[in-house]
């Protein structure tokens, strides 16, 4: 596995993440695979982990979660995360040392998610899926059967929602969330890790349902790192020659109606700058399609395998 600091070719601004080159395999042993009817199966190995299937209207997905979900990443020992931090002098580098005990895990892992391809690990939610209130009802909202909305119109607001736990979140009085309550008010809780999951539009919980049970039992919010494949550098600059483009036109607009005042101008275009910045930001650190296999025997077994793991379950697709 290849390791590149984020944002590449930066030095002196905020740590960002890894970008990852991974070498195999080619099929890993934590994958979608889909059919056809807007059907997916989430597989660890052979056993079934989640199914979903997506509304018609595209304004949503049905989920089922079996409950036979295992992490790819070791336990995390507290005198291991109480000595990142320590180690550590800011924030950052605490991060980026998280980041590279996640990636050598997952490496490592005979149940993970890594194929073959460039991948990032980065910190924290994109702003849109950041959203508080949903952060605080995941605790009381967390069915084993349920949907996500995509957007809202006259769906459920608690349907709402960032992340997906792949198994239940334990109750905030149980010994291992205690623990990591402890971890948590002493500033030493390990980031959650979590897999960027294109075909269900959300974030799914790869590693730390203890952790985030307890962040959010104590009021709070854990650290975040997230993992998603990279998009491929063409397709970043094309979208970036666009904004691009209309900044340099939005400079001499701004050059030409405020000739006479030119502090203002240098203010003006400084703050373009800024936000230019912030655009191509988050246009690199953007995620790529997750990628899914064809489900052998298509919807027959995908229908037989929701009969067999979510049996009554008849989500309506059809809206």
């Amino acid at each position: 596995m290849q390791r590149t600091t984020l944002p590449r070719s930066a030095s002196g601004v905020r740590w960002d993440g890894l970008a990852l080159g991974v070498d195999g395999p080619g099929r890993p042993p934590l994958r979608a695979e889909v059919a056809d009817g807007r059907r997916l199966v989430l597989f660890q190995g052979a056993q079934v982990v989640l199914l979903a299937r997506q509304r018609v209207t595209h304004r949503g997905v049905h989920y089922a979660r079996t409950g036979r979900y295992t992490s790819p990443v070791p336990p995390l020992r507290a005198e291991v995360a109480r000595a990142y931090q320590e180690s550590c002098p800011d924030e950052d580098a605490w991060l980026a040392r998280w980041a590279h005990h996640f990636a050598t895990a997952l490496r490592e892992s005979a149940n993970g998610p890594l194929h073959e391809g460039d991948w990032q690990l980065t910190r924290g939610l994109p702003p849109r899926w950041d959203i508080t209130p949903n952060w605080a009802r995941l605790p009381q909202h967390d069915p084993a059967i349920g949907h996500i909305t995509w957007f809202g119109h006259r769906d459920p607001e608690e349907d709402a929602r960032d992340m997906l736990p792949l198994r239940p979140l334990p109750g905030p009085g149980t010994a291992r969330v205690n623990a990591y309550r402890r971890q948590y008010r002493e500033g030493v809780l390990p980031p959650v890790l979590l897999w960027w999951m294109s075909g269900l539009d959300t974030f799914l919980v790869l590693d730390g349902h203890d952790r985030l049970a307890a962040a959010l039992a104590e009021a709070g919010r854990p650290h975040v790192l997230a993992l998603a494949r990279e998009l491929p550098d063409q397709w970043a600059t094309r979208y970036a020659q666009p904004l691009i483009s209309h900044h340099e036109d939005h400079i001499t607009g701004l050059e030409r109606a405020h000739a006479e005042c030119p502090p203002l101008a240098e203010t003006l275009t400084r703050a373009a700058d800024r936000r230019l910045g912030q655009q191509l930001h988050e246009l690199v650190t953007t995620p790529d399609r997750t990628r899914a296999w064809p489900l052998p025997g298509g919807p027959a077994t995908w229908d037989a395998l929701a009969r067999r793991h979510a049996p009554g379950w008849h989500p309506d697709t059809d809206n």
